[in-house]
This record gives structure tokens, C-alpha cells and sequence, in this order.
């Protein structure tokens, strides 16, 4: 592709725009002109498709666009370079969300959205937008990057629209979230490359192939890839390419020196990941609609999902279509029961093909019917379409197949809420009370909170004041909060129901408000209160005035911890993870960023909305059964807590996802074992082992590249084995697979903890001590009224003095 064109050269921007200056301001147009070649070769390595805009111009005009915005639009480069974006709206484009977007624009802020588009010859598609801005080192926004995906196939479209009686959309997922994860992260790469084009130039040097080949995407890896497939010659040269490029001594920096954020990943659900076809009708609904559509039903039928979800099954028969058939299908689903049939079914074009179909009802524990599972399997394989049915033998193996199907889809489904609960009961248990459990029955909070139980009846919103936030994230933020006359100290977790709703995230809310509720351990966070108001639902915990252990360690000289101090913190990380084993909690997020630091130096992990929850049976099992006897010490038993239940979702913050989370393998609660094992490699090396300089390369790491311990920091080789029988790609073959937390308590760099009284042990000093919360300046601070700030609430957290004044339930 040709450089950059040359209007991009009118009205001289500075060069800080394309590259920071470091010693002289260079004002050679030649010189000018060559770090826009320079640029330009970078981004033409994207196969994204995307426009780069002049935001220091009028109408923010188009600089460059990839071959990929020509091909998906259909414009030349003459129609589009000095052109805004807006050429591709056409007579149905949102003009609300037009609006949004140009506000976007005005401000200089992120917009990602979903808009009705319009190709040159006419025709429409919706197209996910996602744009970012890129500043100079004044912080000025110089420049707008705008990637496009052509979501049509996928995306709900106006299907989104359908509500139920209690305002959940008719879509059991809300797929344009799960879109714009990928979208976000794949348009980061492209700000960075912008930003410094030098060190994008350099790592392109080291690396054979384009910077996205296209193979091997994040969707490819959502779906199942046996784990005999991982050690194919093709993996293993993606490996060998992969630790050319990472340097041994590399950190998690990315190419612009600064750390990136590591949001919990939750890319996709159990249900998402069953690569059969199949869809999930609700018939508490009118007419029985498709409330679930997976994409290989897609592929088959030729229809877009959004005009599938809220439909009948119906729009599948044809002028061959057996009547009699359908009435079966009919008097199954009046009587609430299983069919499996064969009848004659036509795609979106017209193409006919033989459909092995499966019905099967779904119940929930009283015997109420919640949804029908329909599995379709294409006969067309074992017959040619028109001619006869299938054979007995083919037809027998095919039954067996849609009915294992089904079956998956049945259990997948239970790990997603009811979405046709009444209004009031989908947040139900945040409006639980909560009641003290033994260990911290009696400390300073639990008594202050008690007091207000016993004198109003519940705790709510309207009884905290705020102190000043802590954080936020995706779906809501983190303040710290007094409760009001007290003096004590809290932190509150404040969810917008509404994005909980939008992101998918209405059942990983509710877990974590169960979790929560169980916990009663040292390492474990307190739960003392959790209520709902109109938009939100919040959860008030302990207030752990150290701050994150990331923060910690990234404080530390060399950003990392000595060995001795990093046995310590693990073992505590481990007796937690031990404890929610055995609640049947398989927590899937560890990283140092969901550890607090308490008021006595010891850590609390934190968060638990990616956990899940199944049954545990504790039991006592004898590690060495081959032991001799008058071996008293060998003859102990050892407690095993491992749940029991798997899931197959895409969840966890991406350096720390297991291997056979990514090839959907399925996984338990050895996934907590994998992280254990890049956390304290982490803590070890200050940085983790598989990062790549993207997402996608990230998981090729894990699940190919080799694990290699920085030469330049010393390790006992204690720790050497322990990171390595943690960090084994075979979860069969992982340390903790057998016997839990027991079996790794048991390895010798664990030798010297007292685990039944770590809690009561000294922290180990650090060269960098922890940084605690000045309790004297929050208090005289406390003794001001103070009030929820409605811009502080919009900037970083979602709940404003409006709140205060709802009932709370």
C-alpha cells in the first residue's frame, strides 16, 4: 500500500503526534515525511479493517484506510481520503446513536457501537464501530483510530429491542458485548503501533509473518481443539516464532512503556462454546421464540441471528415439508415431552436438506417447563436431499448424537439465570440479609453493623456515607464508605444493573453475592452487608487499607519479591484457594490485582464473579499408600477438597488462562492450579511467562511455548519444580490434580510454613514496605458531611446522590 497520502502533510502537525521527540525537534519535511512512510508500513501489517482521522483538522477527516475498509465498503481510496466517516450512513442509521458517537467525538472519548451502515452499491450491514482516540504527550487528542467489523451474521441486530415482561431482553446472550470485547482489544494493538510506530517497526523485525495472520484467531480458540491437536508441527512452529520474538528479559510492558491493564476476560459461556446445531426456544413466551441461536445453526440455515431470535422455528419448512412430522413436533411441545424426527428442511436460499431433529424440554427442580432445546443434524451428509429418509443404522448413530447434544445444552444452560424470573426476584439475593459467621462474629464492624440491623431492621445504601472512591471497572466501581455515626471504615461495591444486564453478567453478580456469603476464613473477605436500590446492587466488605498486591509489587525496585517473601504470600493464596475448594468454588481469576493487602499485612483475595460454584465431597485419602508401617507421619491421612463439577467458559484474565480453558477441552478446578503457578512466577520474576505482544499470541504461548525461568534472577530449584509441575499443559498431570491443595502444601519449597498458624505469623519485610492508608486523615476527613459527588459519581463510579434517596430492598 502507498504511504500515507500526502494531505496528511498539510498544516504540519507536530511530530510528537507520530512519534515522541527525544533530543531535537526534527522540522525537515523529508525527515517529516519519512516518519509518516514509516508509520504507514506499520499499519498496512493490520489486517484489521480501519480509517485513521485527523482530529486537529475540521470534520476529522480520513488519513489513511486499510485494504480492508476498501474492500468492505466498496469505496476507492480517492472517495475516501479527506472524507469524514459519515458516508456510510444511510436512511436506517440510528440517529440517536449517530448522536452518541459525535459527542463521542466532540469530547474526545472511546465509542464503541453497534450502527446500521451502508456499502457504495447500496447495501446494508451493521457494522460494530469502534473508536479511539490517540493523544499527544500534552494529553491533546491529535488523532481518532476507527476499526469496523461487519457484524451481520452474529449480532442480534434490532432483535435486541424484543424485551420480556420483566424488561430482559427475549436474547438469552447479548452477543454485541461478547463483539466488543474482541473489537476493544484487537484496536488497542492498533493505538499503540500509532503512538510509536519505532518500537512497532522493530518488533515487526523479529517476527516472521504478518503482525494477524487471520489463523489461530481468539474465535478459532473459543472453540474445541482436542489437546492432541496442540502439539501439531504447525503449533510447534508457531511456538519456535513465538520465543523468537518474546525476550527472555521482556516485561508485560507493551510497546508504549506503559503497563496494561489486566481486565478479567469473559468471552463466552459454557452454552456459547457447544459447537453443534442447535437452538433454545422460551415457551413461557408468545409463540414460543428462539432465544438462542448457536452459530453453527447459522452456517447451516443461512439466516443472521437477527432475524432468528424472537421468531418460530417454522421459517424452516418448505412446499417438501412433511406435515405429519410437524404435527408430531407439535403435540410434543403441547405435551411438555422428548421427540426426535426426521422431516425436510429448507435454508435461507431455498436449498433443501434432510434434518434429524431433536426436541427435548427442559425443567427446572419443581417440574416447571423453562425451555425446549431444538438440535438439528444435517442428514444431507448420509442422504442426498429429495430422495429418501435416512437408513435405520444412519439414523440410530444420528439420534445418539442430537440426544448428547441436547444433553450438553441442558446442563450449559444451568449456569445462566433464569431470564424469566419476576422483575423483582432477578436480584434477589443481593437483598439477602447477612449474618456473622463464627471467626468474625465479634470484631469492631460486625458489632457496629449489628447495631444498625437490630435498630432498623436491614442495612441499605442510606446508612453509608462516602470517604473517596478506590476503583472501578466494567460494571460498576469501589468506594470506600463509612457507615454513618460509627467511625468504621468499609468498602462498597457498587453494580449498575443495567450494564450488568448488557455485558452478560447478571449470573456472575449473583455468584459472587453467594460466595461471598459463605466465606468465613482469614484470606477471604468479609461480607457484612448487601442491598439493591433502583440501579444498582452493592456489596459492602472489608476495608483492606494496603491497597493491591499488584500495586505492591510493582513498587518494589525491581518488581518483584524475594523468594522468602513470595513463599509466604503464596501460601496464604494458597490456604485461600483451599478454603473456596471446599465450598465447591473453582475461582478461575487469580492474578495479584484481586489480592488486597489487610490492616495486619496479610492478604485477602478478592472478586469472584468469573467463579463457579459445584458440589464438593471432602474426603481423607493416604497420599502414600505403599507406606511402611510404624511410619506415623506417612500413615496420616490427608484432607482432599476438589470439586467436583466443569464448565466450559471463556473466563480469566488472559496471562493467566489455563490451557484447556482456551481449547475448550472443558476444565474443573485445576485451572486455580495453572494460575497458582504463573502467579508465583510472577511474583518471582515480575512479570508472567506465556505474555505475547497481543491476545491471540498470548494463548498460543500457553498453550505451546516452553516454560523458561529468566537466567538473570536467581531461584532455589525448589521453586523452579514447583512452577513447573504447577505449570504442566495436561491438567491430568498438574500438581493438585490428585489431591488437591494437600498435594501441593506437601512440595519441599513449602517445606517450612506452619499452615495452621501462618495467620498469626509476621509478614516478611519487603524493601519497598506496604504503603497503608492514613486512618488519622480519613477520619478528620469523616468529620465533614460529606455527600455522594454527582461529577466524582459520573467520572468514576455509576452510583450518584439519587440513589441515596431509593428505597433499598
Amino acid at each position: 500500500m502507498a504511504p500515507l497520502e500526502e494531505n496528511m502533510l498539510g498544516g504540519v502537525q507536530p511530530l510528537e503526534l507520530v512519534s515522541p521527540v527525544k533530543n531535537s525537534i526534527l522540522t525537515s519535511e523529508g525527515k517529516i515525511l519519512e516518519k509518516r512512510t514509516e508509520l504507514s508500513d506499520v499499519l498496512t501489517t493490520f489486517n484489521q479493517t480501519f480509517v485513521l482521522s485527523d482530529a486537529t483538522k475540521p470534520d476529522i477527516p480520513i488519513v489513511f484506510a486499510s485494504e480492508g475498509f476498501y474492500k468492505m465498503t466498496g469505496y476507492s481510496r480517492d472517495e475516501v481520503i479527506g472524507k469524514n466517516c459519515r458516508f456510510l450512513q444511510g436512511q436506517e442509521t440510528d440517529k440517536d446513536e449517530v448522536s452518541r458517537l459525535k459527542q463521542c467525538l466532540m469530547n474526545g472519548e472511546p465509542f464503541c457501537g453497534r450502527l446500521y451502515n451502508y456499502r457504495k452499491d447500496g447495501t446494508p450491514f451493521w457494522n460494530l464501530l469502534t473508536i479511539s482516540p490517540v493523544k499527544n504527550e500534552a494529553g491533546k487528542v491529535i488523532q481518532f483510530i476507527g476499526m469496523q467489523v461487519e457484524v451481520s451474521k452474529h449480532t442480534e441486530g434490532r432483535a435486541e429491542d424484543k424485551k420480556r415482561p420483566n424488561d430482559l431482553p427475549v436474547s438469552l446472550i447479548r452477543y454485541d458485548a461478547r463483539q466488543r470485547e474482541e473489537a476493544e482489544e484487537s484496536v488497542t494493538e492498533i493505538v499503540h503501533a500509532v503512538k510509536r510506530p519505532d518500537k512497532a517497526m522493530a518488533r515487526l523485525s523479529m517476527i516472521t509473518g504478518d503482525m494477524n495472520t487471520g489463523r489461530g484467531s481468539i474465535a478459532d480458540m473459543q472453540k474445541n481443539i482436542p489437546l492432541s491437536e496442540l502439539t501439531s508441527n504447525e503449533a510447534k512452529q508457531g511456538a519456535a516464532a513465538a520465543e523468537q520474538a518474546e525476550d527472555e528479559g521482556r516485561d508485560s510492558f507493551d510497546i508504549t512503556g506503559e503497563k496494561a491493564v489486566r481486565r478479567g476476560l469473559d468471552l463466552a459461556t459454557t452454552l456459547e462454546r457447544i459447537q453443534k446445531n442447535f437452538v433454545i426456544t422460551d415457551p413461557r413466551l408468545p409463540e414460543n421464540p428462539i432465544i438462542f441461536a448457536s452459530d453453527d445453526f447459522l452456517e447451516l440455515t443461512e439466516f443472521s441471528r437477527e432475524e432468528i431470535i424472537g421468531r418460530n422455528c417454522r421459517f424452516l419448512q418448505g412446499p417438501g415439508t412433511d406435515m405429519d412430522t410437524v404435527q408430531l413436533i407439535r403435540d410434543a411441545i403441547r405435551e411438555q415431552r422428548d421427540v426426535t424426527v426426521q422431516l425436510l428442511n429448507y435454508t435461507k436460499s431455498g436449498k433443501p436438506f434432510w434434518n434429524l431433529f431433536h426436541l427435548q424440554a427442559v425443567k427446572d427442580s419443581t417440574g416447571q417447563l423453562q425451555y425446549f432445546i431444538g438440535v438439528q443434524l444435517d442428514a444431507s451428509e448420509y442422504k442426498e436431499p429429495l430422495l429418501e429418509p435416512l437408513s435405520e443404522v444412519a439414523e440410530k448413530d444420528g439420534i445418539q448424537q442430537v440426544i448428547s447434544t441436547a444433553v450438553n445444552v441442558g446442563l450449559s444452560l444451568k449456569e445462566l439465570p433464569d431470564p424469566h424470573v419476576l422483575k423483582e426476584d432477578i436480584w434477589a439475593v443481593h437483598s439477602s440479609q447477612v449474618f456473622p459467621k463464627p471467626h468474625r462474629r465479634y470484631d469492631k464492624n460486625w458489632e457496629a453493623i449489628l447495631k444498625v440491623q437490630s435498630s432498623e431492621g436491614s442495612v441499605g445504601l442510606r446508612h453509608f456515607k462516602p470517604v473517596r472512591p478506590l476503583g472501578c471497572g466494567d460494571t460498576g466501581s469501589v468506594h470506600l464508605v463509612e457507615l454513618k455515626g460509627s467511625g468504621r471504615l468499609f468498602a462498597m461495591k457498587a453494580m449498575d444493573k443495567g450494564i450488568m444486564v448488557e455485558r452478560n453478567k447478571v449470573h456472575r453478580a449473583c455468584t459472587e453475592r453467594r460466595v461471598l456469603g459463605a466465606l468465613d476464613h482469614p484470606f477471604l473477605p468479609t461480607l457484612y452487608a448487601s442491598f439493591q436500590t433502583g440501579t444498582h446492587v452493592c456489596l459492602i466488605t472489608e476495608y483492606c487499607p494496603g491497597g493491591e498486591l499488584f500495586t505492591l509489587l510493582e513498587r518494589q525496585p525491581s518488581k518483584r519479591f524475594p523468594e522468602h517473601a513470595t513463599r509466604f504470600f503464596a501460601a496464604e493464596i494458597l490456604l485461600a484457594l483451599e478454603a473456596l475448594h471446599c465450598q465447591g468454588v473453582v475461582y478461575r481469576d487469580l492474578k495479584p490485582e484481586n489480592i488486597l493487602v489487610a490492616q495486619n499485612g496479610h492478604l485477602v483475595l478478592t472478586d469472584f464473579d468469573l467463579s463457579f460454584v459445584s458440589e464438593v465431597e471432602p474426603e481423607l485419602v493416604y497420599p502414600n499408600k505403599d507406606r511402611k508401617k510404624g511410619n506415623r507421619k506417612e500413615d496420616r491421612p490427608v484432607l482432599v477438597v476438589k470439586p467436583s463439577g466443569t464448565s466450559n467458559s471463556f473466563v480469566g484474565t488472559e496471562e493467566y488462562i489455563a490451557p484447556e480453558i482456551i481449547s475448550g477441552a472443558g476444565h474443573c478446578s485445576q485451572v486455580d492450579w495453572w494460575a497458582f503457578g504463573i502467579f508465583i512466577f510472577e511474583l518471582m520474576y515480575g512479570r508472567t511467562p506465556f505474555r505475547g505482544r497481543n491476545r491471540q499470541r498470548t494463548f498460543t504461548n500457553i498453550l505451546n511455548k516452553e516454560l523458561v525461568f529468566p537466567s538473570s534472577i536467581p531461584a532455589s530449584q525448589e521453586v523452579k519444580d514447583l512452577m513447573e509441575a504447577l505449570l504442566t499443559k495436561n491438567s491430568e498431570d498438574r500438581l493438585g490434580f490428585h489431591f488437591g491443595a494437600s498435594e501441593i502444601k506437601m512440595h519441599p519449597f513449602f517445606k517450612n510454613i506452619d499452615w495452621a498458624l501462618i495467620r498469626c505469623r509476621q509478614p516478611p519485610e519487603l524493601e519497598v514496605p506496604v504503603k497503608f492508608s492514613d486512618y488519622k486523615v480519613s477520619m478528620d476527613f469523616l468529620e465533614e458531611e460529606q455527600e455522594w459527588d454527582e461529577d466524582e459519581a459520573r467520572s468514576v463510579s455509576t452510583v450518584t446522590t439519587s440513589d441515596y434517596d431509593t428505597e433499598d430492598r
